[in-house]
């Protein structure tokens, strides 16, 4: 919807509502709303790298994953289990939902170790994510993914290759279940020290309450997170083609047509959590225009 923003300031929630057509206009409208309606920002962090790469959205069977960005290319690499079996690549809103609580928590720490506890719980319980049930199922097999996985970022400096290669954390990433509710999470995880080095590095500021009302749909998360990333940095309009965003966000999407139609719901609602994002819609892909950063206190 067009200036949604603007016609819920001016006319109400319930006009805006009103004026939601369909269910995409609706979601709209419920994440522009919520953004708006929250009264303390929440700030979080994510690296850098994944704001210009991004990690499966679905089950993936081979054993590595390659996603390219802005001169930078993400490998992404399977852990074996003991029996030498693929334990599997990350995917989805959970595995980005369970990384952005630990980016967060570093970068505001300034340490590797990440105390887990009930303040990892919590915090995706306040992403709407309830942990029980198959939720909890879920984002065990998530944590498992991203505890035994390898990622590289190529990139080039000074018209050289360099490569960045490691792990995100050391050990693993777990909980234990007792009866029918999940309890007694691990108390601390430790961060891989060159992932923990380069998000220190480059950091990108993100809004939880922008988060929070995208929820679980994990090409939304990178679309925002892109955008955060992006905009504030930018001096002058630039555009960016159709074949470099499907480069970036269009695995799984054999046709370009196919792509574009579902990245621009994507990104409708990524702007209806970025109510100062300036982006418009070009001939030959999108316009990004310089705008204020996704998060004031960045």
């Amino acid at each position: 919807m067009e200036n949604v923003h603007w016609l819920i300031r001016t006319q109400g929630i319930e006009q805006a509502r009103r004026q939601a057509a369909t269910k995409r206009e609706r979601q709209v409208v419920e994440a522009a709303y919520q953004v708006l309606s929250e009264e303390e920002e929440r700030i979080g962090f994510s690296y850098s790298g994944f704001a210009l790469t991004s990690f499966p959205h679905k089950p993936v069977n081979d054993p590595s994953w390659k996603r390219e960005g802005h001169n930078l290319t993400l490998l992404l690499q399977s852990g074996l289990d003991r029996n030498q079996g693929l334990i599997g690549l990350p995917y989805g809103s959970y595995a980005r939902f369970i990384l952005l609580f630990l980016q967060s928590e570093a970068v505001k720490t300034r340490s590797r170790e990440i105390e887990l506890g009930r303040s990892m719980r919590s915090w995706l319980g306040t992403m709407g994510l309830s942990i029980g049930g198959t939720t909890y199922r879920m984002v065990n097999e998530q944590a498992r993914r991203i505890s035994a996985c390898r990622l590289t970022f190529y990139g080039t400096r000074g018209g050289a290759e360099v490569m960045s290669n490691g792990a995100f954390v050391k050990g693993a990433i777990h909980f234990s279940e007792l009866g029918d509710q999940p309890s007694l999470w691990q108390d601390r995880v430790l961060l891989d020290e060159e992932f923990y080095r380069a998000l220190i590095e480059h950091p990108v500021p993100v809004s939880e309450n922008a988060l929070k009302a995208i929820g679980p749909r994990s090409l939304v998360i990178d679309v925002y997170i892109w955008l955060a990333y992006r905009l504030h940095s930018l001096k002058n309009k630039t555009e960016i083609g159709w074949p470099a965003l499907h480069a970036q966000f269009g695995a799984g999407y054999a046709r370009l047509r196919s792509f574009r139609e579902n990245f621009l719901s994507a990104l409708e609602l990524a702007l209806a959590a970025y109510p100062d994002a300036l982006v418009t819609l070009g001939d030959r892909g999108l316009i990004l225009y310089p705008s204020r950063p996704a998060i004031a206190k960045a």
